[in-house]
């Protein structure tokens, strides 16, 4: 008798073993599982409050742990400038990645959050980091390869801040550069855009060979999660107006601002952000034609698709009027994933009324839920949620720095070079008693970074971040014996009775983003203008001109004895000075159309009306030597 309770006891002892096995292997969290049941399983096991969770990013600045847990969230944000502090370390940044982490990880089901940022010219909001230059630059090497490099770079960057998501590249094809997010274009020509969607498989790590098109693909912990923006024709609107109409034909829409994506797709692109612009009236966040039945079933991209910053809100004009109708057209159109981005609980309020309601169906939320996860597992988030310091010494590496200084040298764009081609001005010499350089624009690292660079909208000043202002990239290259004097605006008798050598002057806009850059007028920033005429009309000058996009020149070109772009070189302004001395040669090709006035616009390559001041793809060339 007594053998029966041993055997009952060892079948109970056998069953609630079976069951903790059972519990503790979870299909969704094996890696050997295929993609598709991993994905399958774990949303088997989601309620609706958990998938409308991983539908919702938030900014860092109203998330916590606890919100993490509490409201089952996908997806942390930093919008432009939104640090954990100022001049916060790579370690201080992991350290608050990996609190947001573990709140969600202490969920059920344990889905680890994704963490997005804005690295749109290097790692462009963290202290010390290294800033290339911005897209516009970019466009004028014309250099793909250096391109990827740039991503790669910018990804180990990234990765040292614990952050596996970028928001780039932007691969809008800007046809009008009173757009204020021109700087973000590598072109006005779609192939040149096309060309440097190179930077994804920099950000993401190569596409495996026998991949299938469209399934988004990130190469593990030193690799990110890219995203294409904005889809689509966020560059054609209407005389460059930020977030506005793009009027153009289907044809046209096609042909100039969708091929990007094709290649952005083909490359494994993981996520497309939509734009705040409207095609032929209709807002792209509510285009359910564009974003369902083009991008997700024609081109059969299979990441996610996210809003911008409060987009679904600006559906409505004014924004936020009828927020229910803005997450219906929003969440219908195809839209994954909501960048909310602070009130959060609004929007999951709102979504799981619709859903309940049968508004918005179970099948919607489905499909966004399935490619969240699907970029989530791609990216071995599951297998490594969180974050060390093991590539803190990437950020702002000597390595990264002189990649971006060559970055600024092929970026550079000689537009003129003496009167003609038998006395050029270029290269200068490095040996010569006293030379002057003046101009706004020539000691201040926060105007040559521009916008998006530790704050949104940039800043002024040298104190923003590290690196090499245009002035001491000059004074480090010159000669020992080279006398070299700074006077930001001198007047012309300074000019004329101190006897310079020759003359650099540096000038152009002040830092913008977005709406705030839209300009009219295309000016240089005063006294820019006063600048050329008492230093050129004293001296032997070259101006070099940061800016965005083509500003209004021809008024000067006269007086100016040679005309350099240099864009928006970033913090290496070694670039420059290795250039302009002659260490290297001048290579550059406007990426846009040089317009004579503004009255022109919009006037791109191959118009009817073309009459540039320097037409697209122009830049002279010089022969690098050792000046002496």
């Amino acid at each position: 008798m007594a053998k029966t309770p041993i055997l009952v006891v060892g079948l109970l002892l056998l069953h609630c073993w079976v069951a903790i096995t059972q519990a503790e292997y979870l299909k969704y969290k094996d890696p050997k599982q295929p993609l598709n049941v991993r994905i399958r399983d774990l949303m088997n096991r989601m309620t609706l409050e958990e998938k409308i969770g991983q539908m919702v990013q938030i900014d860092r600045s109203v998330a916590s742990a606890d919100v993490m847990k509490k409201y089952y969230i996908g997806s942390v944000l930093s919008g432009g400038g939104s640090v954990p502090k100022p001049q916060a370390s790579a370690e201080d940044w992991v350290d608050m990645v990996n609190d947001f982490q573990k709140g969600a990880l202490s969920t059920k089901l344990g889905i680890p959050m994704i963490y997005g940022i804005d690295a749109v010219h290097g790692h462009n909001n963290v202290y010390k980091a290294t800033i290339f230059p911005h897209n516009v630059g970019l466009g004028a090497t014309r250099d793909p390869l250096l391109v990827k490099k740039i991503g790669e770079a910018t990804a180990l960057e990234v990765r040292a801040t614990g952050i596996p998501y970028v928001f780039a590249p932007c691969i809008a094809v800007c046809r009008d550069p009173r757009w204020g997010r021109c700087y973000e274009s590598y072109s006005e020509d779609h192939k040149v855009v096309q060309a440097m969607t190179e930077l994804i498989p920099g950000l993401q790590g190569d596409i495996p060979a026998n991949s299938r098109k469209g399934v988004p693909f990130v190469a593990g912990k030193k690799k990110v999660a890219a995203c294409a923006k904005h889809y689509v024709g966020d560059g054609g609107t209407t005389r460059g107006i930020n977030e506005n109409n793009t009027v153009i034909s289907r044809h046209g829409l096609l042909s100039i601002h969708m091929p990007g994506y094709y290649n952005s797709i083909i490359k494994g692109v993981s996520t497309i952000m939509v734009s705040y612009s409207s095609w032929n009236g209709e807002k792209m966040h509510a285009n359910h034609e564009l974003v369902t039945g083009f991008l997700k079933n024609t081109l059969r991209f299979r990441g996610f698709v996210i809003s911008d910053w409060q987009g679904i809100d600006r559906i409505t004009s004014p924004p936020h009027a009828n927020y229910t109708y803005s997450i219906i057209a929003g969440v219908t159109a195809g839209i994954d994933m909501i960048m909310v981005p602070l009130n959060y609980t609004e929007f999951i309020d709102g979504l799981t009324l619709l859903v309940k309601n049968n508004v918005i169906p179970m099948s919607r939320i489905d499909d966004a839920v399935k490619r969240i996860l699907r970029v989530k597992f791609v990216m071995g988030l599951f297998e490594n949620p969180l974050a060390d310091y093991s590539l803190v010494k990437e950020l702002g590496s000597q390595e990264h720095r002189e990649l971006a200084r060559e970055a600024v040298r092929k970026s550079l764009v000689l537009l003129k070079n003496g009167e003609n081609a038998d006395k050029p001005l270029l290269p200068l010499p490095k040996k010569a008693s006293k030379i002057l350089v003046a101009g706004t624009h020539a000691d201040n690292l926060g105007y040559q970074c521009g916008g998006w660079t530790i704050q949104w909208q940039g800043l002024s000043g040298n104190n923003l971040t590290s690196g090499t202002t245009i002035l001491n990239a000059i004074k480090n290259t010159v000669d020992k014996d080279t006398e070299v004097v700074y006077k930001e605006n001198p007047d012309l008798d300074y000019v004329n009775s101190n006897d310079f050598s020759y003359a650099i002057v540096v000038l152009g806009e002040t830092p913008y983003a977005e709406t705030n850059g839209d300009s009219m007028n295309l000016t240089i920033t005063a006294p820019g203008p006063d600048i050329i005429t008492n230093v050129c009309g004293g001296v032997k000058c070259v101006v070099v001109v940061i800016s965005g996009r083509p500003v209004v020149m021809q008024p000067f070109l006269d007086s100016m004895d040679a005309l350099v772009a240099a864009w928006l070189p970033g913090t290496e302004g070694q670039g420059v000075a290795d250039v302009l001395f002659g260490d290297y040669g001048f290579t550059g090709k406007l990426p846009r159309t040089w317009m004579k006035t503004v009255d022109q616009l919009p006037m791109n390559v191959g118009d009817p009306h073309y009459d540039p001041l320097f037409p697209f793809g122009f830049g002279l060339t010089t022969q690098p030597h050792k000046a002496t």
